[in-house]
């Protein structure tokens, strides 16, 4: 990549179920969009990195307790990372990533409601919008974790949608 060739701004699959918009780009992005890598990406990076795919897996995966071998296997084949404040024009849930991270979607109109038992997590399900602290293990622990999965298993993230 020269000085004149933008920084990239998305990695992972074109047809994602869950796109995470992060406000700051990982090093070796570049070498990363050519070829996504998960273990390449926590190598690349610092550890801030790798907990944020742990994350990020922890939320996407189908099987809560196989998110290692998700992450480390099916990561980018099924979700994404955005580093644009806009949404991408795919039929995938977004996730948007703390407070401040949210504020740069300036033209973003929504009505998403916190979670009755999480008030620190809000959806709007007609935009397919995930909005939640900053994808850190202080502000996004297990148990938030868990409370998102409830919320999008009743949305039919993972499968069929449960009453």
């Amino acid at each position: 990549m020269n000085e004149s060739t933008p920084a990239p701004d998305y990695l992972g699959t074109s047809q994602p179920r869950l796109v995470l918009y992060l406000p700051h780009r990982p090093n070796g992005l570049a070498q990363l969009v050519a070829a996504p890598n998960t273990q390449a990406l926590m190598a690349a990076n610092s550890n801030h990195w790798r907990k944020i795919v742990t994350l990020l897996a922890k939320i996407a995966s189908p099987d809560a307790g196989d998110w290692r071998r998700f992450r480390d296997d099916e990561l980018f084949r099924q979700t994404a990372l955005s580093f644009t404040p806009w949404l991408s024009e795919t039929h995938a849930w977004h996730w948007v990533g703390g407070k401040d991270n949210l504020q740069r979607f300036s033209g973003l109109t929504h009505r998403a409601q916190p979670l009755t038992d999480c008030p620190e997590v809000s959806m709007d399900p007609g935009l397919r919008l995930l909005l939640t602290p900053y994808p850190d293990y202080r502000q996004l622990s297990n148990a938030v974790v868990e409370h998102v999965r409830s919320a999008l298993r009743h949305q039919g993230f993972y499968g069929k949608a449960s009453a």
